[in-house]
């Protein structure tokens, strides 16, 4: 008897017919529901049974695994089944489908992986796009695979993007598709800022609003706080503070025993504490759940192109974020919110979160769209088209890693992407296949994708991790190594091997290391203890007590990417007997950036580090200037280039519009990316530039502006106007902010007595945020609903502004 998703008393059961009157007439559906409503259960299994299916599967993208897990068990349930029939899940590393399977919940990249295998999807007739405000590169990168198989070779596939948040307009306008909406069963929730929060000490400050919480309400608590790191100190506060509660933490790598346990009612009644990250945010239902505790901090890994690196940083969510943590409190009934900032920094908070693909690693999505065959990455369908430096650096490193050649992927580039791993782990893999190696490759493959074991104090050296996995081994340990072994086990599955449990050549770690990140390959700096030159050009330093700070090379596995000096946290030894097929021949031009002096030199180099430099002959001013002035800009335009205060805003008005309006063709105009490209643009300009005075000469904003067309400067100036009218005529600068955040306009509260509400720009859609000032200048209030601030605000600030200055003609 097909499932009958009426006889459950969710939200979403309401918009069940409309979903499916859109799925027959169209090939694409928005689907808008807040969190608990039943989207990601009840409406893939009302689909079930639809004419289009015929016979064909459904599969479902989730952004976490976790999620995934969770989602199939709860609609193979629903369906009276074990998982694995009728619906499955696959995640890395593990496949829980049958051949009787007919809805697929995947994550972690599989669903593009699917698309390569089949650039049709033949045998699927839908496919979900669940959480996609979640924005996660692998869901930004299967929607432009799954749109291009949709418009050039099966019109038939339907495509349905689900969310709690979305910016609606927007995504209905880029995928040109209608949106069924559930307005949800949302309990009030009562909202407490509890001031603003020192970063450094988070745990402290959470653990005594929980125990506030803990006094002022009844009901479970859900604590939202950035990372693994947090949530630990956090809990052995509350563990020596608070009595008679369960606690638990819920994080991403924790074991999936533990993760369940936090999900689910305690055994013993207790009342609950989830100490969490990001992941609770909206998939998971978290049972009992009536008050949420939210530091309004997470976690994201930022890329660099200059350096090609990534660092996880601790930044502020945006709204949608805190208004999906506060939504958690209210699913069972009224719930209580309270949020580590003031009200004032929350209306400074960025609208929507920053998707993924602007900040991350582009290198596994530039080698996607080269095994399908795409050199023009722009030609695809993007919700948000990558930036151009980032997929640069990309291909870059795919170059070097000898996965692609002219642009074009190779044999061994296409070996690369058939392992489900990142290329630079594939290559190191596939170079340690050659040199009989591959037990020791699938250890270290296992060690750099996981968190490091060992505590800090253990040292940097890699090879203490690979003994204390393979000891792991021959003991049959338990704890932190079983994830890591798992994961070991499952490479050399794929490579057909047994694993290998000998004493380890920390000198093979280190050539095996150099495959997988030729550009950290580090070489003492002369009389600096413990500082290292890497291949890239960057420096980076170990501890001075290290063991591995005496040696001459190393091979980098981890590092944090910081200003200046960077700090070593995995690596091995390295040989440089080993490091002979990686030397490199070069006739190399150099810019002096001190004295505008041009040298010419052929050096013996790894990267960057030269081994030996012979000078050649001064070169020809005339041929070699230009380009030797636009490689150091690539490296030093920031300083060397004068980015004046109009310049940044210009930049930030066109940014702001690529944001806003996804959907137009506004240019990328970050510094990273036209420094990265100055070649192609600033060329012209420097035919007369002798010495670096010179370039800070030159007047930036007149260049800049002939990226955008006539059309888009007037429609920039109509839509992102850099001066807004008040209301006595005089014009005061709006200020734009990074991400397409709200503008900002400082101005005096007596200037705008004639305003009743915020001026908006961008069409009429975004509202500018206020600063609102004093008399003499001094901050006020931050204001996002002007006409709330003159009907609640205005009358209890008037009194002491009348007394400070009286001559002012207060309404």
């Amino acid at each position: 008897m097909p499932f009958n998703p009426f006889t459950i008393d969710l939200p979403v059961t309401e918009i069940i017919p409309t979903v499916k009157e859109h799925l027959s007439a169209r090939n694409t559906l928005i689907v808008n529901a807040p969190p608990g409503a039943g989207k990601s259960t009840l409406l893939p299994l009302a689909l079930l049974e639809e004419p289009w299916l015929a016979g064909q599967k459904i599969i479902m993208l989730e952004p976490r695994r976790l999620a995934a897990r969770t989602i199939a068990e709860r609609m193979a349930s629903l369906l009276g089944e074990e998982v694995g029939q009728t619906v499955g899940y696959r995640i890395r590393f593990e496949n829980r489908t049958s051949p009787a399977t007919r809805l697929e919940v995947v994550t972690e990249g599989i669903l593009t992986r699917m698309i390569h295998s089949d650039n049709a999807l033949r045998g699927t007739a839908l496919v979900i796009f669940d959480e996609f405000h979640e924005r996660s590169i692998h869901a930004d990168v299967a929607m432009a695979l799954a749109r291009e198989a949709q418009q050039t070779l099966r019109p038939d596939l339907r495509i349905m993007v689900m969310s709690a948040t979305l910016d609606m307009p927007q995504l209905t306008q880029l995928l040109n598709a209608p949106v069924a909406q559930s307005m949800g069963r949302q309990y009030p929730i009562t909202v407490h800022y509890a001031g603003e929060t020192d970063q450094y000490l988070l745990p402290e400050m959470t653990a005594r609003v929980v125990k506030q919480a803990l006094r002022e309400n009844n009901g479970d608590i859900l604590v939202f706080l950035p990372g693994e790191g947090d949530i630990k100190k956090t809990e052995a506060l509350l563990r020596r503070q608070v009595r008679d509660v369960a606690l638990h933490p819920l994080f991403g790598k924790l074991p999936p025993g533990k993760q369940y346990a936090a999900i689910m009612p305690d055994r013993n009644s207790k009342r609950k504490i989830v100490l969490a990250t990001s992941i609770a945010e909206t998939s998971l239902t978290i049972e009992g759940i009536s008050v949420v505790v939210d530091t309004g901090f997470g976690k994201t890994q930022r890329f660099d192109p200059q350096s090609g690196l990534s660092r996880l940083e601790t930044i502020r969510i945006s709204k949608d974020s805190a208004d999906q943590r506060a939504g958690r409190a209210g699913r069972l009934g009224p719930g209580v919110a309270y949020r580590l900032w003031t009200k004032a920094a929350h209306e400074r908070l960025q609208p929507h979160r920053t998707p993924e693909i602007l900040e991350a690693d582009l290198t596994s999505l530039v080698l996607d769209m080269a095994q399908w065959g795409i050199m023009d990455i722009s030609q695809l369908t993007w919700v948000t088209p990558p930036p151009r430096a980032a997929l640069l650096q990309a291909s870059e490193t795919l170059h070097q890693l000898q996965a692609l050649e002219n642009g074009r992927i190779t044999e061994h580039g296409k070996k690369m992407h058939a392992l489900p791993t990142h290329p630079r782990i594939a290559h190191m893999l596939l170079a340690a296949q050659e040199n009989d190696q591959l037990a020791l490759a699938c250890d270290i493959a296992a060690l750099l994708e996981e968190r490091d074991p060992l505590p800090r104090e253990a040292g940097i050296d890699i090879n203490e991790r690979i003994e204390a996995l393979r000891r792991y081994r021959r003991e049959n340990g338990m704890g932190k190594l079983k994830k890591i072994e798992k994961i070991a086990a499952s490479y050399r599955r794929m490579f057909n091997m047994e694993a290998e449990n000998g004493t380890v050549d920390p000198y093979e770690t280190g050539v095996l290391l150099a495959h997988c990140y030729p550009e950290r390959i580090a070489y003492a700096r002369p009389g600096n203890n413990a500082q290292f030159q890497l291949a890239n050009g960057k420096y980076a330093a170990a501890g001075h007590r290290d063991d591995l700070a005496h040696e001459p090379w190393l091979a980098i596995a981890n590092l944090d990417a910081r200003e200046g000096m960077g700090k070593i946290f995995l690596a091995s030894p390295l040989n440089p007997k080993d490091l002979m097929p990686l030397v490199k021949q070069q006739d190399v031009i150099t810019w002096d950036t001190t004295d505008g002096e041009l040298t010419a030199s052929r050096d013996l180099r790894i990267g960057s580090i030269v081994l030996q430099s012979k000078p050649l002959p001064e070169p020809d001013y005339d041929t070699h200037l230009i380009p030797a002035i636009s490689e150091a800009l690539k490296r030093e335009g920031e300083t060397l280039l004068k980015w004046t205060e109009k310049v940044q805003q210009w930049q930030m008005r066109v940014l702001s519009l690529k944001k806003w309006r996804p959907t137009e063709a506004w240019p990328d105009v970050s510094t990273p990316t036209l420094l990265m490209t100055n070649a192609d643009w600033m060329t012209p300009y420097l035919a007369n530039v002798e010495d670096p005075e010179d370039l800070l000469e030159i007047d930036l904003l007149p260049i800049l502006e002939k990226f955008l067309t006539s059309e888009q400067k007037l429609r920039s100036e109509e839509l992102a106007p850099p001066v807004i009218a008040l209301p006595d005529g005089y014009e005061m600068e709006l200020l734009y902010m990074p991400n397409g955040a709200q503008p900002i306009l400082e101005v005096r509260l007596q200037d705008i007595f004639d305003w009743q509400e915020n001026p908006k720009v961008d069409n009429g859609d975004m509202h500018v945020l206020l600063h609102l000032l004093t008399p003499d200048l001094k901050p006020l209030e931050v204001v996002s609903d002007l006409g709330s601030f003159w009907a609640e605000r205005y009358s209890v600030l008037k009194p002491e502004l009348v007394e400070r200055f009286p001559k002012v003609g207060w309404k």
